[in-house]
C-alpha cells in the first residue's frame, strides 16, 4: 500500500511537471510586461514634469505622444491581468491534480478546462502584448525631432 502511494504521489510530480514549466514561462513573460510598463510609466512622468516649461507646439506634441503612452499602458495592463490570470489558473490545476488524488475522485474534465482557460488567457495576455508593440513601433521615429 505504501509503495502504490509513493508510485501515484511520483505520477503526480510527473503530470505537474509540464504545468510548472509553463507557470515559469509565464513568470518569465510577466517581467517582461512588468519592466515595459515602468518604462511607459518613466517616460509619461518625464512628458508631464516637461509640460509646464514646453512651448505651445512642444506641448501638443507632448499630448499626443501622452495619448499614445496611455493606450500602450492599458493593452500593458490587459496584458499583464491575463498572463497573471493564466497564472492562477495554471496553480489551480496544478492543486487539482493533487486534490483529486488524494480524495481519489476523477477531475479530468475540469483539469483540462482550467488548462484550455489558461491557454486562452495566456493567448490574450500575448495578443494584448503584440498589439502594444505594434503601437510602439508605430509611433518610433529614431533621429527625428
Amino acid at each position: 500500500m505504501i509503495l502504490d502511494a509513493s508510485t501515484d504521489v511520483a505520477h503526480l510530480i510527473q503530470l505537474s511537471v509540464a504545468p510548472v514549466f509553463l507557470l515559469t514561462g509565464v513568470g518569465s513573460i510577466l517581467t517582461v510586461l512588468i519592466n515595459r510598463l515602468g518604462r511607459i510609466v518613466d517616460r509619461s512622468r518625464l512628458l508631464e514634469k516637461n509640460l509646464p516649461i514646453s512651448t505651445d507646439s512642444e506641448r501638443a506634441a507632448i499630448h499626443m505622444e501622452l495619448e499614445n503612452l496611455s493606450t500602450r499602458a492599458t493593452y500593458i495592463n490587459w496584458s499583464i491581468s491575463l498572463s497573471v490570470l493564466c497564472a492562477l489558473l495554471v496553480c489551480s490545476l496544478i492543486a487539482a491534480l493533487f486534490i483529486s488524488a488524494i480524495v481519489k475522485v476523477s477531475m479530468a474534465e475540469f483539469v483540462a478546462l482550467l488548462f484550455i482557460a489558461a491557454m486562452f488567457t495566456l493567448i490574450g495576455g500575448l495578443l494584448c502584448f503584440l498589439r502594444e508593440i505594434y503601437i510602439a513601433i508605430q509611433n518610433l521615429r529614431i533621429g527625428l525631432h
